[in-house]
């Protein structure tokens, strides 16, 4: 995978949802500016950012946008003939972003890369409990029918990688998907995801008993 130069400008796609490591994102876009910005990418590198907006919509503009993302790579595009776009994209690395600029005509900033430091030594046996939490969450979502990934599912074997994927299928919103991306090491985003599989679990767990 590439890597993005200090400073650099990058595209920019600010959504609803949050984008890691690992993960896939399909999106449609029917936005002239989106639109703008797909031509580009096409005709460069393929890449872009995604980050999470805080507040305000995806459409037109006015948006309040967070600083930390994540750089999505065009893998397929298929433009319709209306001139909306199909992607399929992959997020491919951390960012931060250092300073927004104009849209012109769409978002941009430039960004700097934020890898992850390497991880503790209990990390391993670490991410192992939070992917059994993650499994028996994921159970109960299917349960209480809600979409869910399976409960099998199987993730990568590189664990900074994995812990990214439990990220993706955990049953989560957009805003604690965000304050685990935000983590400062793998080793607290894996305790923190933990916490919060907990807590969806004791959620689920009391959805399910209420229904009996």
């Amino acid at each position: 995978m590439g890597d993005t130069a200090p400073g650099a400008r990058l595209p920019m796609f600010p959504l609803g949802t949050v984008l890691v490591p690992s993960a896939g994102l399909p999106l449609h876009v029917f936005e002239p500016r989106y639109r703008a910005l797909v031509h580009d990418c096409m005709h460069g590198n393929k890449e872009f950012g995604v980050v999470l907006i805080e507040r305000g919509s995806e459409v037109g503009g006015e948006d309040v946008r967070t600083n930390v993302g994540t750089v999505a790579r065009i893998l397929d595009a298929v433009e319709l003939g209306d001139g909306r776009w199909a992607l399929a994209t992959l997020g491919v690395r951390r960012l931060r972003v250092e300073r927004w600029l104009p849209d012109d005509p769409y978002p941009v900033a430039e960004v700097q890369d934020w890898p992850d430091p390497m991880p503790g030594p209990g990390f391993s046996e670490a991410l192992g409990a939070c992917v059994a939490l993650l499994r028996r969450a994921l159970g109960l979502a299917a349960e209480a029918g809600d979409p869910a990934a399976r409960a099998t599912v199987e993730l990568a074997d590189d664990p900074v990688l994995a812990s990214y994927q439990a990220i993706a299928l955990a049953p989560l919103g957009p805003f604690d998907r965000q304050q685990l991306l935000v983590a400062e090491t793998p080793d607290q985003r894996v305790g923190q995801l933990a916490d919060l599989l907990r807590d969806a679990i004791a959620v689920l767990e009391a959805r399910l008993g209420g229904s009996d």
